[in-house]
C-alpha cells in the first residue's frame, strides 16, 4: 500500500479487540471513498498468534506497525507517530464503521473549516443484559459530552483530528491511560480549538459486558487521573479538569500529621485547658481520634462495602430484575468502584503528594477550613488544633506564621506549639502584631510536623470550630545561628 500523503490515517490499536478485529478491519476496508484518500494503520501488540492471524488476513492492504505495548492508548499514540495523513482517525479494534463514515468525514472537513477535530456517533452493540446496562451508562455520558459539555468531546472510539493540531496540543499522553483523552480534550479547548460532533457518521461499538473488564478500565482511568493531578502541572487546559474529592481531601487521611494534631490536643489539655472545658475537650478528641488512629482505613472500608453491595445488587438484577433497575445499580457500582480505586491508589502511590495550601515549604496540612477573605486579609481558619508538615534544612530554621489578629491580640490567645510532638520552648517564639516567628531545629531530613493548640473561637453566626486565621507559612534557614 503506497501513499504519499493521504487525507486520513485510520489508526486501529489491536490489543483490546474483544474478538471483533476482523469485523473492524473489513468495515474500514469497505469504505465508499477512494482508497487513495486513506491509509489503515493496524498497531499490533506483542502477541505472536494475533500477529500471525493479522498478517495472513491483511497482507499488504494495510500498514502494520509493531509495538511492544499492550495498552490501546499507547498503541494509538504509537500509530499516530507513524501516520502520514493530514487527518488522524482514532478508533478501536472492537468498533465497526458504517461504509460511508470517511465520506461523511470528508464532507464535514469541507463544511466546517472551523473544526480542528470532531467525534463521530457511537452506536452500541450489546449481546447480554450486562452489556446493555454498561452501554446505557456510557452512552449517557457520551451524549452529555458530545452535545452539552463545553469541551469533553474527544471520544477515542471515533475521533478525527487535524494532525498538526493534535501535535500542537501534546497528543495522547501514554502514561495517563484513558485519562489521556480528557487531558487532550482540555488542551484543545484551552488553546481555542473547536471539536465538533458529526452525528451522521456512525461507528458501532461492541460492549463486552464483563465486570472484570469494567473494573480494569476504571482503574486504568483512575491511575491516569491521580498521576496527572500529582504532577501539579500548569499546562493549557489543566485548570479545566475537575479535582475529585478523594484527591482534594487526601491530607485528611494522613495519619502521622493527624496524630500530631491529636498529641497537641492531649498535651494542651493535660496542661490545664481540658479540665476547664471538658465538653470541648471531648468533642476535640472525637474529632482527631479516627484520622489519627485509622488513617484512611475507615474511608476505604466504607468504600469497599459500597462496592460489594452494589456489585451484588447489580449481579442479581441482571438475572432477575428490570433493565431500568440494572442500569441504576450499574451507575452506583461504577461510582463506588471509582471512589475505592482512587482511595487505594492515592494511598499506595501518591500519598506523598499533598495539597500545598501554604507554599512549597508546607508539604501537608490538616485541620484547616476553606480560604476566605475578611478585613482586607485572605486566609484560612485553622481548627483549635491543626498541624502542618514543613520542609527546611537540617539545622536551625525560622518558621513565620502570618496570622491576622482577627480574634484579638495574638499574645493573648494562648497558643501552644509542638514540633514532632514535643512542646516548643516559649523562648523560641516571638509573637508579633500579626505573626508568630518560631526558631526551630529540624531533624536531619529537614522535615518535621509543627502542630498547635489554642482555645476555640466562636465567630458570630459561625458554627465552625475556629483556631487561628493563617495567611501564610514561610520556612527559611536561620542565618548566623
Amino acid at each position: 500500500m503506497s501513499l504519499d500523503r493521504p487525507t486520513f490515517s485510520v489508526i486501529i490499536p489491536l490489543d483490546d479487540h474483544r474478538g471483533q478485529w476482523r469485523q473492524s478491519w473489513l468495515g474500514w476496508k469497505s469504505q465508499t471513498v477512494d482508497t487513495s484518500l486513506y491509509e489503515i494503520i493496524l498497531v499490533v501488540p506483542p502477541d505472536a498468534m494475533l500477529r500471525s492471524d493479522i498478517e495472513q488476513l491483511v497482507g499488504d492492504e494495510a500498514r502494520l506497525e509493531y509495538s511492544e505495548s499492550h495498552h490501546d492508548i499507547e498503541l494509538s499514540a504509537f500509530g499516530a507517530a507513524k501516520a502520514r495523513g493530514n487527518h488522524l482517525f482514532f478508533t478501536e479494534s472492537h468498533c465497526r464503521p458504517e461504509p460511508d463514515v470517511l465520506e461523511l468525514c470528508l464532507r464535514a472537513i469541507e463544511d466546517h473549516p472551523d473544526w480542528s477535530g470532531f467525534s463521530c456517533r457511537s452506536i452500541p452493540i450489546c449481546h447480554n443484559a450486562l452489556s446493555e446496562a454498561e452501554a446505557a451508562m456510557y452512552q449517557s455520558d457520551i451524549e452529555f459530552g458530545m452535545k452539552q459539555h463545553p469541551w469533553l468531546k474527544v471520544l477515542d472510539q471515533c475521533f478525527v483530528t487535524r494532525r498538526d493540531i493534535y501535535e500542537e496540543c501534546g497528543g495522547l499522553r501514554t502514561d495517563l491511560g484513558h485519562f489521556a483523552e480528557w487531558v487532550l480534550a482540555a488542551s484543545y479547548y484551552a488553546r481555542g480549538h473547536v471539536i465538533g460532533y458529526l452525528d451522521e457518521a456512525r461507528v458501532h461499538h461492541y460492549y463486552v459486558g464483563r465486570l472484570d473488564e469494567l473494573e480494569k478500565f476504571t482503574l486504568d482511568f483512575v491511575r491516569g487521573e491521580i498521576r496527572y493531578l500529582s504532577e501539579a502541572r500548569r499546562d493549557p487546559g489543566s485548570e479545566l479538569l475537575d479535582i475529585p474529592i478523594e484527591w482534594s481531601e487526601r491530607d485528611k487521611l494522613d495519619s502521622e500529621i493527624a496524630r500530631n494534631a491529636l498529641s497537641a490536643l492531649v498535651r494542651y489539655s493535660l496542661a490545664g485547658w481540658g479540665w476547664k472545658r471538658p465538653g470541648e475537650m471531648l468533642r476535640a478528641f472525637r474529632r482527631w481520634a479516627a484520622p489519627a488512629l485509622l488513617n484512611d482505613l475507615r474511608a476505604r472500608i466504607a468504600a469497599r462495602i459500597d462496592v460489594v453491595q452494589a456489585r451484588t445488587m447489580l449481579t442479581v438484577l441482571i438475572t432477575v430484575g428490570s433493565s431500568a433497575a440494572a442500569r441504576r445499580w450499574m451507575k452506583r457500582y461504577v461510582a463506588s468502584l471509582i471512589r475505592l480505586q482512587r482511595l487505594d491508589y492515592i494511598r499506595s502511590i501518591c500519598a506523598g503528594h499533598a495539597t500545598r495550601l501554604f507554599g512549597d515549604n508546607v508539604l501537608a496540612q490538616i485541620g484547616f477550613h476553606c480560604r476566605e477573605s475578611s478585613a482586607g486579609h485572605t486566609f484560612r481558619w485553622s481548627e483549635p488544633q491543626a498541624a502542618v508538615r514543613v520542609a527546611g534544612v537540617s539545622a536551625r530554621n525560622i518558621v513565620r506564621i502570618q496570622s491576622p489578629a482577627l480574634r484579638g491580640p495574638l499574645d493573648r490567645i494562648g497558643v501552644y506549639f509542638y514540633l514532632d510532638g514535643t512542646p516548643v520552648d516559649p523562648a523560641a517564639i516571638v509573637v508579633g502584631h500579626d505573626s508568630f516567628m518560631l526558631r526551630l531545629d529540624l531533624p536531619l531530613s529537614g522535615i518535621a510536623v509543627l502542630a498547635w493548640a489554642c482555645p476555640a473561637f466562636n465567630g458570630v453566626g459561625d458554627a465552625r470550630r475556629l483556631g487561628l486565621p493563617i495567611a501564610a507559612i514561610d520556612v527559611e534557614r536561620a542565618e548566623n545561628e
